[in-house]
């Protein structure tokens, strides 16, 4: 290796800072830098000692975003002046998230790193509320899948179909980053083999206080999502685990108070779920 600093590609896990590994904890205790992207948690980012320089490297609030080329260049720099980085990414690193493409630049210009999992929101959002991924009696099957694509543009990289087959089947489909485009993907579902009835959850800001959680079916999901005001980040879930939150939410969240109330004009008894 040419360089004398090393880049740790680490992850934050859903937002809780006590979700954070041990090794990322102490990285980011021991870290020069740190560049984090803005799906961090802000209680995990405000936990880095004042020490260590931060900068969100993410989309920010005012629309600016740092350019992905921008961010390996700048991570071979920092490590080119012997400074360990942690680059600090929601969830785990590797899912969604370029930790690959990182790497592989990194690896291509000599820098020393390591990757270092996180806890996904994949698992960890339908978790906290009460949807096990996978279940004896439900699912033997998980797919996660990217939400930010057009389902129906020609050149899709997703087979909504098989995907269509395999929740048909009883496996759970878990959507990242698919709020946005929601009704086209549960109408891919639909234009699949899913029922109508097959259940869907959607868990905004999963570990965080602010914790939301909506179900429904394929067939309502969309209106409820709307009119809940369910925002980014949310994690969707699709398949018959989806009931078991029913038989285990009144246990849920021993240490929150946990409210539940059902949708207004809804009448089929699934309901909203807000964290406290």
């Amino acid at each position: 290796m040419t360089t004398n600093g090393t880049v740790y590609l680490v992850g934050a896990g859903p937002g809780d800072p006590e979700l954070l590994t041990v090794k990322a904890r102490r990285l980011l205790d021991e870290a020069d830098v740190v560049l984090h992207d803005s799906l961090v948690g802000s209680g995990v980012v405000e936990s880095i000692p004042d020490a260590v320089r931060v900068e969100n490297v993410g989309k920010r609030a005012d629309g600016e975003r740092t350019p992905q080329a921008a961010i390996n260049e700048r991570l071979v720099c920092e490590a080119s002046a012997g400074r360990d980085v942690v680059r600090l990414k929601g969830g785990d690193p590797t899912l969604f998230a370029r930790g690959g493409e990182e790497a592989e630049h990194l690896a291509a210009h000599g820098v020393a790193f390591e990757v270092v999992p996180g806890v996904t929101s994949a698992i960890a959002g339908p978790s906290v509320a009460g949807i096990p991924a996978t279940h004896r009696d439900h699912a033997s099957a998980l797919v996660v899948v990217t939400g930010h694509e057009d389902p129906t543009k020609p050149d899709s990289s997703l087979d909504w179909d098989a995907l269509s087959r395999i929740v048909a089947a009883g496996g759970t489909l878990v959507i990242l980053m698919g709020v946005g485009r929601l009704p086209d993907n549960v109408a891919a579902l639909r234009d699949g083999a899913v029922d109508a009835g097959t259940p869907v959850a959607m868990v905004e800001r999963a570990t965080l206080e602010d914790e939301r959680v909506v179900t429904g079916t394929v067939e309502t999901i969309v209106d409820r999502a709307t009119e809940a005001g369910i925002e980014p980040p949310a994690v969707t879930v699709v398949g018959d685990v989806v009931d078991v939150r029913e038989a285990v939410a009144h246990c849920l969240g021993e240490a929150d108070a946990v409210a539940e109330a059902p949708l207004a004009g809804t009448t089929d008894g699934l309901a909203e779920v807000n964290r406290q």
